[in-house]
Parts: C-alpha cells; sequence; structure tokens
C-alpha cells in the first residue's frame, strides 16, 4: 500500500502547536513508523518530551537551537545554528528513512530572518511523497501555509500564564 505524505502545519498563539504534533509522532510510532523530531529554538534544556523519546525506539530527536532568540547579542550565533539545524532537516526529509519528521518551531527562522521562506517551500517539495511534515511555531508564513495540506491555528482563550501560573514541569515541559 503507497501512501500519501502530509504537511501539517500547527500554529497560533496559543499552547499546545508541539504537543499536538508529538501526539501525532506518538500514533506513528503506535503504527511501526519511523519518526525524527528536529526542534529549533529551544536549547538543551530538560524537556519531558525529549527524555521520553529517547527510550522509544524508531524516535530519532535533534535539539538545533540554544534557547529563545531574545537575546540579541548572540544573533549571529543563532542564525548559524538555525541554517545548521535546517540544513539537517533537509537531508532528514530527503533520506526516505522516515514516515514523519516534525519540524518544531520552524516557523521562527523565517520571521526572525534566519531563513528564507522560499528554502522550506523547497525543501517540502523536494521530500518523498510519502513522508508527513508537521511544522510547529507561531506566525506561519503565507507560503507555508500554501503548500500545506492541513493548517490548525491554536488560539488562546485563557491561559494561566496570564495569572502568574509559571510553566510546570510535566505540563509545559
Amino acid at each position: 500500500m503507497s501512501r500519501t505524505g502530509r504537511v501539517i502545519i500547527n500554529t497560533g498563539l496559543g499552547k499546545g502547536k508541539t504537543t499536538a504534533a508529538l501526539g501525532t509522532a506518538f500514533r506513528a510510532l503506535g503504527h511501526g513508523h519511523r519518526v525524527c523530531v528536529i526542534q529549533f529554538i529551544k536549547g538543551e534544556g530538560v524537556y519531558g518530551e525529549r527524555v521520553f523519546a529517547e527510550t522509544i525506539p524508531g524516535c530519532e530527536w535533534h535539539v538545533c537551537g540554544k534557547g529563545f532568540v531574545f537575546n540579541r547579542e548572540r544573533i549571529e550565533e543563532d542564525r548559524t545554528v538555525a541554517r545548521q539545524g535546517f540544513a539537517l532537516a533537509k537531508e532528514k526529509m530527503t533520506s526516505d528513512a522516515y514516515d514523519l519528521v516534525i519540524l518544531d518551531e520552524l516557523t521562527y527562522l523565517p520571521h526572525f530572518g534566519f531563513l528564507d521562506v522560499e528554502e522550506i517551500v523547497a525543501a517540502i517539495h523536494d521530500r518523498p511523497p510519502r513522508l508527513t511534515v508537521i511544522i510547529t511555531g507561531r506566525n506561519a508564513p503565507p507560503e507555508l501555509i500554501a503548500v500545506a495540506d492541513t493548517v490548525t491555528e491554536m488560539n488562546v482563550v485563557k491561559h494561566a500564564f496570564a495569572d502568574g501560573v509559571k510553566a510546570q514541569k510535566g505540563v509545559e515541559f
């Protein structure tokens, strides 16, 4: 049976973009599919999903960021790391070794000027037709939305952070 891969984007200002992508990853792994997760922006911190993923056969995980990019003093380092991460993403997507590749927080790269959106669109077009790619992050550019099969926008209705509740282990990370 041949499969048709999809391009899925989880975007918007609300919580749950990565969480939804990882739910799909666990679904795919449950069917014996091979999954590769590449995280842009997030650094090497202890995130529960990453710790758990290291124990799952068939799940490969890469961190291609130095942490959230609000430090303007290291902007060139962030740009370099982002471009190296995207080179890895292109390699993984064209390898035909995976059924699902998640590009977590990829939308930030064109948003911060680290990468041209046309490069992302070209990589999507160059992937094997059976590969599903999930892209997450705020501010998905219209060019990415145009090539996607499914786009979900997460909107904030209410968030505990607004009431001063800090991110909690096991819930937000």
